[in-house]
C-alpha cells in the first residue's frame, strides 16, 4: 500500500461522516453506483487541482524553530492535523494556531483531516503549557482552537477558560483569538469562554444550510448561528468562516451571508459625520463606516476553497475561480461584514493576525465617530 495511504487509514479508518461515539447502524441502502468519480469502493477519487492552487512548501529556519518549540513543549496545532496548506507560509511567519484538548475529535465530519475516536482524557496542565510556551514565542497575536470533545460533560470549557485566562496574563500585550467548537449548544459552556475575555471569539458555519447533513452531521446551523449572536450580543468580537466547493452553490454562500448579519446584528446608531472623507475609506478587505444606524453583526469572515484531504472524505464540487473568490468579499463587505478574506487557499486561521489590526483600526474610527463631545 501507499505510505500516504497508509497513514491516512490509520487516522481515519473508515469514510468520515456521523459521530464515532454512537452506535453505526447498517445503511438501508448504498449509493456507490451513482457516485460518478468512485475509483474503488468506498473511496472517492480526488480531482486535479487548478493552477491557482499552490501553496509554499513547508521549510527554513523559522519554520524549524517554531516546530522544534512546539515539539519541545508537547503542543499540538492544527496546522499539522488538518494539513492546512498555508502551514510553510505561516509558520515562516512565526505564527501557528494552537490547537488544545488533545488531537483527537469525537466527531468525523466528511472534510476534516483531524484524526477522530474516542480521545484520551484530558491534560489539566495543558492550560499552563501553551501559556508558558507563548510568552516565549514573543508572538503579537494567537489563535487557539481545539477539537470537540462531545465525551466530557463541559465539552471542554473549562479547560478552554483556563487557557484563555492565563495566555492573557502571561502575554499581555498579545491579542488572543479563539476557534470554538459548539459545545452541543451548551450556553453555560459558551459563557465559560466568552467570560474568559478572548479578544476574538470564532466559530465556523463551514457550509451552507442545505450541506449540513452530509458536511456537518453532528452540527445544527442555526446552532452556530445562535452561538454568533450571543457573542455579539455581549459585546465581543466574532468571526466565522466557510469553505466553498463542496456543493454549494453562490447563491447558497450568499444567503449564508445575509443569514449571518441578520442572525448576528445588534441595532446601533452613529454620530454623522461632516465628512465621511477626513478619515479616508477603510482598506485592505474592510468595509467603509458608516454614519447611519446599523446593524453591528458578525464582524470577521473568512471563505475559502475546500480541498478533499483523503480519498476517504468528501470529495471536491468544483474549485471556485479567484474572480468568483472576489465577488464573495465584495458583497460580504456590502452586506455588513467589516474585515473579509476570500480566496482559493484562505482558512479560518490565514492571516488573522493582519484581520485583527484591521478590525482594530474600523473599530478605532467607529469609536471615533460615534463620541457624543466629537465636534461636528
Amino acid at each position: 500500500m501507499n505510505p500516504a495511504i497508509e497513514r491516512t487509514t490509520a487516522r481515519h479508518p473508515r469514510a468520515l461522516g456521523g459521530d464515532p461515539l454512537k452506535r453505526n447502524l447498517d445503511a438501508a441502502f448504498s449509493l456507490t453506483s451513482m457516485v460518478l468519480n468512485n475509483g474503488e469502493p468506498h473511496t472517492l477519487a480526488i480531482k486535479r487541482k487548478p493552477p491557482w492552487l499552490k501553496a509554499r512548501l513547508p521549510g527554513g529556519p523559522a519554520y524549524e524553530a517554531l516546530r522544534r518549540r512546539l515539539d519541545q513543549h508537547g503542543l499540538h496545532t492544527v496546522c499539522q492535523e488538518a494539513g492546512c496548506p498555508n502551514m510553510g507560509e505561516c509558520w515562516s511567519r512565526g505564527v501557528a494556531t494552537i490547537m488544545i484538548l488533545g488531537d483527537t475529535c469525537t466527531r468525523s465530519c466528511g472534510f476534516c483531516n483531524v484524526k477522530t475516536g474516542r480521545p484520551a482524557a484530558p491534560d489539566r496542565d495543558e492550560p499552563r503549557r501553551v501559556a508558558e510556551t507563548l510568552a516565549q514565542m514573543g508572538l503579537k497575536h494567537v489563535v487557539i482552537t481545539s477539537v470537540d470533545r462531545d465525551d466530557l460533560p463541559d465539552g471542554g470549557a473549562g479547560i478552554w477558560a483556563e487557557t484563555i485566562i492565563r495566555t492573557r496574563d502571561a502575554c499581555p500585550s498579545m491579542s488572543i483569538e479563539v476557534l470554538i467548537p459548539d459545545f452541543k449548544g451548551d450556553w453555560g459552556a459558551l459563557q465559560m469562554v466568552i467570560d474568559a475575555r478572548p479578544h476574538i471569539i470564532n466559530h465556523n458555519l463551514e457550509t451552507v444550510r442545505r450541506m449540513y447533513p452530509a458536511v456537518r452531521p453532528s452540527a445544527k446551523f442555526d446552532r452556530s448561528l445562535e452561538m454568533l449572536r450571543r457573542v455579539k450580543e455581549q459585546g465581543g468580537v466574532a468571526k466565522t468562516g466557510v469553505m466553498v466547493g463542496i456543493g454549494e452553490r453562490d447563491e447558497e454562500v450568499l444567503a449564508l451571508i445575509d443569514d449571518v448579519i441578520a442572525a448576528t446584528g445588534i441595532q446601533t446608531r452613529r454620530r454623522d459625520q461632516a465628512s465621511q472623507g477626513r478619515s479616508g475609506g477603510a482598506t485592505n478587505g474592510a468595509a467603509n463606516s458608516s454614519s447611519e444606524p446599523t446593524l453591528d453583526a458578525c464582524d470577521i469572515l473568512t471563505i475559502g476553497q475546500y480541498l478533499q484531504p483523503s480519498r476517504n472524505h468528501l470529495p471536491v464540487d468544483r474549485f471556485v475561480h479567484p474572480d468568483t473568490f472576489a465577488m464573495y468579499k465584495r458583497e460580504a463587505l456590502t452586506r455588513g461584514f467589516k474585515v473579509v478574506e476570500s480566496g482559493p487557499l484562505v482558512r479560518s486561521s490565514y492571516h488573522a493576525d493582519h484581520q485583527a489590526d484591521v478590525l482594530t483600526e474600523i473599530q478605532a474610527q467607529r469609536a471615533e465617530h460615534a463620541a457624543p463631545d466629537r465636534p461636528v
